[in-house]
């Protein structure tokens, strides 16, 4: 009884999976033909319109191919299918609380909770022990440890200095205090955890901890790739300040995804022994 409803709940993942793929396109394709759904202010606007290009060309394809190859035995699959989810829960949140009310706020609810449940359910109904023992023994498990690590300090120590800066000492954060107040929420919130907790368990080779990590590495590694689109599109719209972060997000995106491909790289498909 206990593994038919395990069954069941995976199939219910999976097909929530799917329609979170197609929902995905959906909006992204709305956002970039149709960007007057979006009624925010010119920057914001532009990091919308970077936002759509990524979750269109990178992010839905990963869930979707995560989907296929797990299917098909492929651990790595499996585990690009939770990064792809992993994404969608921060990334509709961020649009479900940051972007103005407009046509496409149901359309933002609607994923999000989706998102919500389908990492829930397939993370809860997955072999973690079985994934984790794909993972070959020359993974260089340490260091990515140390990347996340230092990648979840960073994180708090920025956000947390802005937020020390701004009551102690009057100074307003450059993106004003409403925008600093969800994106430090978000990252603190969302971001901060799985990336501290996964670190922490990767170096002492707990399960968890490669699970976590490579979620949060290869989402985050999707997300820093959506600001540098952003800031390539702020730029082009001549939106100051912005071109010039692009270089920056860029580096950090490649180091997130060498980060990923490294973790990754080395996990065995199931029919596989070698």
């Amino acid at each position: 009884m206990a593994g038919e409803t395990t069954s069941s709940a995976r199939r219910t993942a999976t097909g929530l999976s799917w329609a979170i793929a197609v929902g995905m396109v959906l909006q992204a394709a709305i956002g970039l033909v149709a960007p007057s759904v979006y009624r925010d202010v010119a920057w914001i606007k532009a990091a919308w319109y970077g936002n759509d290009i990524v979750t269109l060309l990178v992010a839905a394809p990963m869930l979707a191919a995560g989907l296929v190859t797990a299917r098909r035995g492929s651990g790595r699959g499996e585990l690009l299918w939770y990064a792809g989810l992993g994404y969608g829960v921060y990334n509709y949140a961020y649009y479900m609380y940051g972007a103005r009310l407009g046509y496409a706020f149901p359309l933002f609810v609607a994923l999000f909770v989706a998102c919500v449940w389908a990492l829930a359910l397939s993370l809860s109904t997955a072999d973690i022990d079985a994934l984790v023992a794909r993972f070959g023994a020359k993974t260089p498990v340490r260091t990515v440890a140390v990347y996340a690590g230092l990648t979840g300090v960073g994180l708090t120590f920025a956000w947390l200095g802005q937020w020390g800066a701004y009551v102690f000492a009057g100074t307003v954060p450059s993106i004003g205090e409403g925008p600093f107040r969800l994106v430090a929420a978000m990252d603190l919130g969302f971001m901060v955890p799985p990336l501290a907790i996964g670190a922490v368990l990767l170096w002492r080779r707990r399960a968890w901890g490669y699970v976590l990590t490579a979620i949060s590495v290869t989402q985050g590694a999707a997300y820093t790739a959506v600001l540098t689109v952003s800031s390539v599109v702020g730029g082009l719209r001549g939106i100051p300040g912005t071109m010039e972060q692009a270089p920056v997000w860029g580096l950090w995106t490649a180091a997130g995804a060498a980060a990923a491909i490294a973790l990754l790289w080395r996990v065995r498909d199931a029919d596989r022994t070698a």
